[in-house]
């Protein structure tokens, strides 16, 4: 089976759609199918990053669009990007020989249209593994006017391509509600979450004191927002927070990421001369079990208007460490959702955004509490949402799609 790959970011980039992909092809390969990627030949954090046009690595067939690599520090910057990403995959897709079936992600937006045209014109299935859902997240953050013609137009070309979908990926129940919305029939819709990167990452303690020894934070409490930081998970409590709790030497901060949001932390960090915060930039994969294991209480933040629309995956190699964690967003959500099924308010804590003295109670317990050994109940909940669980669903979802097609 002839199966073709469609994202803005790929291997050897570290975030996590890349991650997911990579994981996804390599499982199609292991299972003897001839796998295709198209993705941006840009670091998708820093653009200044380049890949090689084509390689094959590990099986896999890699081709690489240019783009200007404008970055993310205005909105016309994305569009110029986006847009030449389009426009050079427009032209890899239509030379490429036909495939069984086309896996396209969300990024960049409406992605899914353009492996619809092409998969129409040359025949295959289509599958569009949903990671977040625009316009709607445009709208949600005030980028787009709900109801204008730009949104309306939008929404029209991408709920053509998702209801001529083989079957469609959603992340949660609350996207899949979504997509119905939309008018996708439901028994297209498969839902299952991001898996977490348990194969490669464990609590490991060893690791931890000497990530913590690098980084100062030998005798702290240590608070961490870790991932992609982002809009769709507003940290403007959590920034507040710590600033009200800066005289706590105990206690401190800890963000390790990237995204548009991240020098908005740094910013703060320097305005306010707070000296409990510390920003680090995404960690390798061989570092990412210190990194993780480095922290008291993780932070899992989902803005209210964005639920369905973006998805916490962090969440799932924080329950794999089995470290306690607070989710902060709405009670309807599906980090809240997990929250509740561990039914551990002192390992899966729940508070709402704006509500910082909430916050403050809840980490101010935490550390009451001291560091927690590892939960298994946690890592046990953790186990249905891994690697080897996950992963070769999808795969095996993607097999079913091409049949049928």
């Amino acid at each position: 089976m002839k199966v073709l790959l469609l994202n803005q970011c790929f291997h050897p980039d570290h975030v996590a759609t890349a991650q997911h992909l990579t994981d996804l092809a390599l499982e199609l390969v292991k299972r003897g199918h001839q796998v295709t990627v198209v993705a941006s030949s840009r670091g998708y954090d820093d653009p200044s990053i380049r890949y090689p046009v084509r390689e094959t690595w590990r099986g896999i067939d890699i081709r690489r669009i240019w783009t200007p690599g404008l970055g993310k520090k205005a909105k016309w910057r994305r569009l110029i990007d986006f847009a030449m990403f389009w426009g050079n995959a427009k032209r890899i897709l239509f030379f490429l020989p036909r495939q069984d079936v086309t896996v396209c992600l969300t990024s960049p937006p409406l992605i899914s249209t353009l492996g619809t045209v092409v998969a129409k014109l040359k025949g295959g299935a289509v599958v569009p593994w949903v990671m977040d859902l625009n316009p709607d997240e445009a709208v949600a953050a005030g980028w787009l006017k709900a109801g204008g013609i730009v949104e309306r137009t939008l929404s029209f070309i991408q709920n053509w391509s998702f209801r001529r979908a083989s079957r469609i990926i959603a992340l949660d129940r609350f996207m899949a509600e979504r997509l119905k919305a939309k008018g996708v029939r439901e028994e297209v819709i498969h839902v299952d979450a991001p898996w977490s990167h348990d194969q490669a990452i464990r609590y490991d303690a060893a690791a931890r004191d000497a990530f913590r020894a690098e980084h100062g934070l030998t005798e702290k409490f240590v608070v961490m927002y870790s991932g992609n930081h982002s809009p769709c998970h507003p940290l403007d409590t959590v920034l507040a927070t710590a600033d009200e709790m800066k005289s706590d030497e105990r206690l401190h901060f800890l963000f390790v990421g990237g995204g548009s949001e991240f020098k908005k932390v740094q910013a703060f960090a320097k305005e306010k001369a707070l000296n409990n915060i510390t920003c680090l930039p995404y960690q390798p994969m061989e570092k990412l079990s210190g990194s993780l294991s480095a922290a008291d209480l993780h932070l899992v933040v989902m803005g209210d208007p964005f639920v369905g629309i973006v998805h916490p995956c962090k969440i799932y190699n924080i329950l794999t460490l089995g470290i306690p964690f607070l989710f902060i967003g709405p009670e309807q959500s599906h980090g809240a959702d997990l929250a509740r099924r561990l039914n551990d308010t002192m390992h899966g804590r729940v508070a709402h955004n704006g509500e910082r003295d909430a916050i403050v109670k809840q980490i101010r317990e935490a550390m009451a509490l001291g560091p927690r050994p590892v939960n298994e109940a946690a890592q046990a909940l953790g186990a249905e949402f891994s690697h080897a669980v996950l992963c070769p669903r999808l795969a095996q979802i993607i097999e079913q799609a091409a049949a049928r097609a």
